[in-house]
């Protein structure tokens, strides 16, 4: 019987890494894409290191957690430019590659290639705030979550657009609308009281909650951190699954 799971599990992941691998070559080579992907977060930590040093620790958070967020932005950008303008989807399901492999795949290589400036802002997110290693953990678990929801809403949302041209202003309105506007480069306690339930059910602001809160610049009720941790679990592990099922039925309808 365990046998055959794992030889079932392999077969729904058939062809993951050989794309994953061609997906990082192929964003590799994408480096003013890359420089753009920081754009935003660059500029706030810019405004508030002047008009706010005391909350760069916070904001540096908040652009590592952004900086997950956006990086759906991508894996809808990518899927649907494959789709609409190369038709390359039905190449590459053509072969022996399961529909997961592909979305897994293409998430994955997309997150390879832009981590790297994810990691200089962890450097000196650590050098302003001094984390500890368990605020470190933390932060790389919650930056995590964050990674697997949006890439899964990315691919999903990547399938409802025929279009490119639609693609880039409401994908960016999307990530930068819940990436920006909710407590996510500030204080949590900035946020209105009556909305906090709202802010703690959106990934990126309740897990730069959950940050502020382990740093000690916010304080959460016990209430309100069971909120966030059981949003932030149920909500991306029901996406993620919705994905891998969403994949299998769009390919099956082509």
């Amino acid at each position: 019987m365990r046998t055959s799971e794992a030889v079932a599990s392999t077969r729904a992941f058939r062809g993951l890494t050989a794309f994953l691998w061609t997906e990082v070559l192929v964003q590799a080579h994408e480096e003013l894409a890359m420089a753009a992907s920081m754009m935003v977060q660059s500029v706030l930590l810019v405004f508030v290191w002047i008009l706010a040093p005391a909350l760069l620790g916070i904001a540096f958070v908040g652009a590592i957690i952004y900086s997950m967020f956006t990086m759906g932005q991508r894996v809808l950008n990518e899927a649907a430019y494959i789709r609409i303008d190369h038709k390359a989807n039905d190449l590459y399901l053509a072969g022996p590659m399961s529909p997961e492999s592909y979305f897994v795949g293409m998430a994955t290589g997309i997150l390879i290639v832009y981590v790297a400036p994810v990691v200089v802002l962890g450097i000196l997110a650590t050098a302003v705030i001094h984390l500890t290693w368990a605020q470190g953990l933390l932060l790389f678990g919650l930056a995590a979550t964050v990674w697997v929801f949006s890439a899964s809403i990315g691919y999903i949302f990547s399938t409802f657009f025929r279009d490119n041209r639609a693609i880039w202003a409401y994908s960016s309105l999307f990530f930068n609308v819940f990436g920006v506007l909710p407590p996510v480069f500030y204080p949590f306690r900035l946020w209105p009281a009556p909305l906090a339930p709202v802010a703690l059910l959106m990934p990126p602001s309740a897990s730069t909650a959950l940050v502020q809160a382990s740093l000690g610049a916010t304080a959460l009720s016990s209430g309100e951190t069971t909120l966030a941790v059981a949003g932030l679990i149920v909500e991306t592990v029901v996406l993620f699954l919705f994905a891998i099922y969403w994949a299998r039925r769009t390919v099956r309808e082509r």
